[in-house]
């Protein structure tokens, strides 16, 4: 990948042209070895903040106008002006003379930041391994999305617990009130007058004979959300395996990604 251009300079206005982030996965690549394990994040902080700053194109903006650029530069304690900066850039040939910028792309920052030499910027290699890092970050798709899923599963996981908890709850109610009746019944079969034990021995026979009508509803649903909560455990755990091994993958070739000499490794740093 080379940037278009008759010369040097053309190229460095092209690389000025290209939306913020391009510009800095175009100098973290350039420059990856100083740069890449030490300054990546600042680097990105950069971009950022950019795009932050550039309230009419966003993201997709490629310069600051200068209030904007002044304010980038207090936001990283900056102490120069854009005066200062394009100054710089113009003793080393980056900007011509009689050339008036009207914004201050993110790549006049970086220049005169680091310090670095713009010829071997504006043609430094790009990598040559597109294939194998849209592969990487397919792969990193693939374990977010399944992460997401992952998320879901653990959430009805929880769902179906609380309902078993809730059903729990609800049987060991159901079954005081039985055995209180019961033992209710017991107390007055044996006290009180004739009429009044055979009454409560009759009730004691009809609850002992049937299981009423609450606890057996509270049974049927604490099986049935038993059944629902293993069924939910097993798919939750089954989807975090499937997450873990595809995390394991994409980890293990984005290493191997990083790793690779001449890697365009500032696109996913």
């Amino acid at each position: 990948m080379e940037l278009p251009g008759a010369d040097d300079h053309e190229k460095f206005v092209n690389l000025c042209q290209k939306p913020y982030k391009e510009q800095g996965v175009w100098f973290l690549n350039a420059f990856w070895g100083d740069l890449g394990e030490t300054e990546g994040e600042r680097l990105w902080g950069y971009v950022d903040k950019c795009s932050q700053l550039d309230l009419e194109n966003k993201e997709e903006g490629c310069g600051l106008d200068e209030m904007m650029a002044h304010k980038f530069l207090e936001e990283f304690g900056e102490t120069l002006t854009v005066r200062e900066l394009r100054a710089k850039l113009r003793s080393v040939g980056a900007i011509g003379e009689t050339e008036r910028p009207k914004t201050v792309p993110l790549t006049h920052y970086l220049v005169f930041r680091y310090n670095y030499d713009w010829h071997i910027l504006v043609n430094a290699s790009q990598g040559d391994n597109q294939e194998e890092l849209q592969k990487a970050q397919k792969m990193l798709d693939e374990c977010n999305a399944s992460l997401k899923v992952a998320e879901t599963a653990a959430k009805n996981a929880k769902i179906a617990q609380d309902e078993l908890k809730a059903a729990m709850a609800a049987l060991h109610k159901e079954e005081e009130e039985y055995n209180g009746k019961i033992a209710d019944a017991e107390k007055r079969s044996e006290t009180g007058g004739v009429v009044s034990r055979n009454k409560a021995k009759a009730e004691l026979a009809q609850l002992k004979a049937e299981d009423p009508l609450p606890l057996r509803r509270a049974k049927i649903t604490t099986e049935a959300a038993i059944k629902k909560s293993e069924k939910t455990k097993k798919a939750a755990e089954e989807t975090l395996a499937d997450c873990q091994e595809k995390f394991k993958e994409a980890q293990a070739y984005l290493t191997k990604v990083k790793a690779s000499c001449g890697s365009a490794q500032g696109g996913i740093w």
